[in-house]
């Protein structure tokens, strides 16, 4: 586990996250080409499509985020000017438990793990947590984020995902089984999602969350999910509990996500494997969950058959998670959905953009080493207009649509791709790139597989059709202002080795991540794509090799291990990291990198979150001056009786009763702006 914690997270982290997904076999064995197999020693910027890469990077997109069909909410500008000048801090060392801002800058947590959602649920108390308390408390580990304001500016709405509970902070040791059950049925509590109002005095100032807010709701493991698309009510899908195979319990593993034009909140189920015992004993099991197991870290299918895929009746209950998953806010009665048509795959999320034509165009990563970048396209168009009916109509774009899978070349001889970060002879790493089609018109265009199949098996289907092996795809953000798509690539370890370095991945054993800047050729919803690094990560005063995008390197503020990304309204970069003690030894943050002029590329750390949390969800409210990020895990090395942090109550809870580190929705504001 030692080698393994070296690269990135505490050994906690990984067990309780992801299952260990990078102490076991890989789930992808496949021998797809890399593009340094397929590129050319002899291939130039002009040979590409008719276009050079350079032009094609540098192109206007026609379709950007502000252009013709766009909905007001992505066509960047608007009035005023960010309100957000700081002077970088400096990086926190990982044994630090505060969370830390600029100058000028305060910080408040807007709601904590356990808050009460309801007047009738009890307030938080870490020694008398039940099953039913925790169903109407904020839940645990809360990872993406958004704040939407209603009009007036004074009230508004919270989002955000649960993704994962730890156990080992949340309760004191026990053998007694059913004591184990009551605890388990606690953290199914926990986990899911929670949609929280929020009110305000004025614009610019932070927010409250309110209790009993009309659209105040939780949506745990219990809560029935609708499958829609063409693999709902297919026979991949059926269980004994669910012989139609399209209404769902639950949902799992929930990290990153997405907020529509439309105003509903996407979801990515990611490690939903971990939660079920389950043999691997066929392709498709082991593409998924990598190895075999008879129990889990939750215990769950102990004493709840549908997580025991062993069981004939539940063997397809793996097969209805892993999907992007979308909530109305607006409406606590509704039911939320679970798109078949944008794949079943580890998704760290799902961010839309609207094309010319009005169609959808979703970017989305699979978050596992050697893993793919895929794009969703709807069949039918964006409808503008306000209200439930018109949400409720948009809320079926994302059920019909065909699925891509990116295949990346590079223009550099193969020779000049050493993996030690030296930059080749045209001074960057670029190319060209492909959407590669998985579906046409909602149907399989995968040779020997179904549309079904690649719906559920979307990871054979991208092997099959040779897709680019990535060095984990988390977050992928189209930028609102010039429509240009970012990737996080968080890290490699197994760069170099099971998979060979290439123009798109070029660090054997990746430990710091990167960031690749993607420019569409022939619009949102084509089929060709422009490609170049923004950055290499890591601490330039010690890292072999750095790039910020030709800045200079010895002005930036240190960064590993890219996780999440959004934007500010001038069109500004700002990415959360997951990963930063275990590769540079320090605390995670959130940073600002311009992408235009003198300053592009030039990396500015805004805050540090206290000592082993992450930094998740960033929200950029930039010219209200407020900032906001998910705090997860916050002293995940910690124990009931031993905890490492405090975040964020610091020993101030009520007298009597015991303090722990407690997972927060965090708001960062300007200290000459009302409180």
């Amino acid at each position: 586990m030692s080698n393994h914690v070296s690269g990135k997270r505490s050994a906690v982290t990984c067990q309780l996250k992801c299952a260990n997904a990078c102490l076991g076999p890989e789930c992808n064995t496949s021998d797809n080409p890399h593009f340094r197999d397929i590129a050319s020693a002899a291939l130039t910027r002009r040979s590409v499509l008719g276009l050079g890469v350079a032009g094609a990077i540098g192109l206007v997109i026609a379709e950007a985020a502000g252009g013709a069909g766009a909905p007001a909410a992505f066509a960047g500008g608007g009035r005023g000017r960010s309100a957000l000048a700081f002077d970088p801090i400096a990086p926190v060392n990982r044994l630090v438990d505060e969370f830390t801002v600029p100058q000028g800058y305060q910080w408040a947590p807007v709601i904590r793990w356990g808050d009460p959602l309801f007047s009738s649920t009890p307030a938080f108390d870490l020694a008398a947590q039940s099953p039913e308390a925790q169903a109407g408390q904020f839940g645990y580990n809360n990872d993406y984020l958004d704040i939407l304001a209603d009009p007036s500016g004074k009230t508004g709405v919270l989002v955000t995902n649960h993704e994962y509970v730890n156990p080992n902070i949340m309760f004191a040791p026990t053998d007694d089984p059913a004591e184990k059950q009551r605890r388990g049925d606690i953290c199914k509590a926990a986990q899911g999602m929670a949609v929280v109002e929020l009110r305000r005095r004025r614009e610019g100032e932070p927010w409250q969350y309110q209790v009993d807010g009309r659209r105040n709701r939780r949506i745990t493991v219990e809560t029935v999910f609708e499958l829609t698309g063409r693999a709902a009510g297919s026979d991949l899908v059926k269980t004994a509990e669910d012989p139609e195979g399209r209404w769902v319990k639950g949902t799992l593993g929930n990290c990153a996500g997405g907020t529509t034009p439309w105003g509903t909140v996407l979801s990515g189920e990611e490690n939903f494997n971990g939660y079920f015992a389950w043999a691997a004993d066929t392709p498709q099991q082991k593409r998924y969950s990598g190895s075999s197991t008879t129990s889990t870290e939750t215990g769950w299918e102990a004493y709840d058959p549908r997580f025991d895929a062993h069981n004939p009746d539940f063997v397809n209950e793996p097969n209805r998670f892993g999907y992007i998953v979308e909530v109305d806010p607006e409406d606590p009665t509704s039911t939320p959905l679970k798109h078949t048509a944008m794949g079943r795959l580890k998704h760290e999320g799902a961010n839309v953009i609207i094309a010319p034509d009005g169609r959808v165009v979703a970017y989305m990563g699979d978050d596992e080493r050697n893993d793919y970048l895929y794009k969703f396209v709807s069949r039918d168009r964006y409808r503008g207009g306000k209200g439930h009916g018109a949400r409720r109509k948009n809320m079926r774009l994302l059920s019909e649509g065909d699925l891509y899978v990116a295949r990346f070349t590079g223009n550099s001889p193969v020779a000049e791709i050493t993996g030690t970060g030296a930059l080749p002879s045209d001074g960057r790493f670029d190319g060209i790139g492909e959407w590669v089609a998985l579906t046409r018109d909602g149907e399989s265009v995968v040779p020997g597989m179904s549309t079904e199949e690649v719906l559920v098996y979307t990871r054979l289907a991208a092997d099959a059709v040779g897709a680019t092996k990535m060095d984990r795809p988390e977050d992928v953000e189209p930028n609102p202002k010039t429509g240009k798509v970012y990737v996080a690539l968080t890290n490699n370890s197994n760069r170099g080795s099971s998979s060979p370095v290439d123009e798109a991945n070029p660090i054997t054993g990746n430990r710091y991540g990167h960031v690749l800047e993607l420019t569409e050729t022939d619009g949102q919803a084509g089929r060709t794509f422009g490609w170049s690094i923004l950055l290499l990560c890591g601490d330039p005063a010690v890292t072999g090799y750095t790039y910020f995008a030709g800045f200079p390197k010895e002005l930036v503020s240190p960064i590993s291990c890219p996780d999440n990304l959004a934007f500010d309204s001038e069109g500004n970069l700002w990415i959360s990291t997951d990963g930063q003690p275990g590769t540079i030894g320090f605390n995670d943050g959130l940073f600002k990198v311009p992408l235009e002029g003198r300053e592009r590329g030039h990396v500015q750390q805004f805050l540090s979150v206290p000592r082993e949390a992450e930094t998740c969800g960033p929200v950029i409210h930039d010219r209200e001056g407020l900032v906001f990020v998910a705090v997860q895990h916050p002293g995940e090395n910690g124990s009931i009786g031993a905890q490492t942090s405090l975040f964020p109550d610091y020993g101030s809870t009520a007298p009597g009763t015991a303090a722990a580190p407690r997972p927060s929705v965090v708001q960062v504001w300007s200290s000459d702006r009302r409180s």
